[in-house]
């Protein structure tokens, strides 16, 4: 059987904004204002609204019975998360000088 992921807390973060926390420890904030389209997720673009939700059935949840498919938030949690690895930068590796040579070697070299 496939992993099915299922979020165990959700916390407001601020605007459209909530940090979920997934049933196998994955984590991740998720701004969902691009994601209110349809006449469902209307009365979420009011922020005041959108602060309601709550955690049910695995997921994200409003008063209005909107939700979203914790699928969906996994992998875009999961997208973020790869994403802002990437962008992390990376050490550039040592160099020496010997005479007028320059030697350049990983950090991790002896």
């Amino acid at each position: 059987m496939d992993f099915l992921p299922s979020v165990i807390r959700a916390k407001y973060e601020g605007g459209f904004r909530i940090h979920l926390t997934f049933n196998d420890s994955l984590q991740g904030t998720l701004d969902l204002q691009g994601w209110l389209e349809g006449p469902v997720f209307e009365p979420l673009k009011d922020p005041n609204y959108f602060q309601r939700f709550f955690v049910d059935g695995g997921t994200v949840v409003w008063p209005n019975g909107a939700d979203i498919a914790p699928e969906a938030l996994y992998d875009a949690v999961k997208l973020a998360a790869a994403a802002q690895h990437a962008l992390e930068p990376t050490a550039p590796p040592a160099t020496e000088r010997r005479g007028s040579a320059r030697i350049v070697r990983p950090l991790n070299a002896d």
